[in-house]
């Protein structure tokens, strides 16, 4: 079969990769098939994402735990034919499931692990924004943190408690290591070297702080954690990699005072920007105009971040 990442193969600095799928692993299981996005689904993410490109001109600075941060904006067309260029791909390691979306036509040879809110990986929010990534030239891998069973709006919120301790922190753990190693292997394979970047949003941005705690052998060379819950500052001073942290100041689940204090234990390099007024979940799920408005500041902030630790 075709490789699922072959437009990396001109990324290989000599001779011709091998499949980005490896086989030869007894943990494998059958290789992931290349999926291309429905037709109707490619229009409905694409269509929203160019929306969204349009209000993205005379964005301005961002008062952030450094300073201003400025982010800067490219107003043009090449991104729209790139988006018509991402392909999605099923993956299975160890038995557990994720997605993973590769930029085609501008592909930068670099992997971003993307972990989920409570609603799991093959919610729509998370997969539109996972796609907006991968428009940006990115292979971005979304794990089934979950395992099959992710936390549905139509549950009763009463039983949400016994739903989370129903998911060990400790499994959860082992499946990222799992998938990322599994990322780290298949570039490996393809001749790429470069390092990871890890990101995620709500309960997935408190994992973040837990996954880079635990880089023992330095896959990571950033993070990215979106209004994170339920972050182990314990943990926050064996991150070795800059983390940037978004968060609003009206989120009763991620408090801004928690933020700096894990951000000032990481060290030197991280940055904590706060949006005022906004809530929890604006940036992937925005609810109103100034939401949707801040959102476009937090993705045009979030890529050049990860330009310039991963780029």
């Amino acid at each position: 079969m075709a490789a699922s990442l072959a437009s990396l193969s001109s990324l290989a600095k000599a001779g011709a990769p091998r499949s980005l799928f490896n086989h030869h692993g007894s943990h494998r299981l059958p290789p992931p098939r290349i999926i291309p996005l429905a037709s109707s689904i490619k229009k409905h993410i694409t269509t929203s994402f160019l929306q969204r490109q349009k209000s993205l001109k005379n964005i301005s600075a961002l008062e952030t735990s450094d300073g201003a941060v400025n982010v800067e904006v490219d107003d043009d067309d090449e991104e729209e034919e790139a988006c018509e260029l991402v392909n999605g791909t099923e993956v299975s390691v160890d038995g557990v499931e994720g997605y993973l979306l590769t930029a085609v036509k501008n592909n930068n040879g670099t992997g971003l692990l993307l972990l989920s809110d409570v609603f799991g990986f093959q919610d729509s929010a998370t997969r539109d924004f996972a796609y907006r990534v991968a428009c940006n030239g990115y292979n971005v891998l979304v794990p089934d943190l979950f395992r099959g069973d992710p936390w549905s709006e139509n549950r009763p919120k009463s039983e949400f408690e016994e739903w989370r301790r129903g998911h060990d922190p400790n499994r959860i753990r082992q499946d990222t290591t799992s998938f990322t190693k599994w990322m780290v292997e298949e570039f490996a394979a393809a001749g790429i070297s470069k390092k990871l970047g890890v990101m995620g949003f709500c309960f997935g941005g408190g994992r973040v702080v837990d996954v880079l705690a635990t880089d023992e052998n330095g896959y990571f060379s950033t993070g990215v954690s979106f209004y994170g819950t339920r972050i182990d500052s314990a943990v926050a001073r064996d991150v070795k990699v800059p983390v940037l942290f978004i968060a609003g100041d009206r989120d009763p689940l991620c408090e801004v005072k928690g933020l700096y204090e894990v951000e000032e234990k990481i060290g030197e390099g991280s940055k904590v920007v706060v949006y005022e007024g906004r809530g929890h979940g604006f940036v992937h799920r925005p609810e109103t105009p100034e939401d949707d408005r801040d959102a476009e500041e937090a993705f045009a902030l979030m890529r050049n971040w990860l330009h310039h630790h991963l780029i």
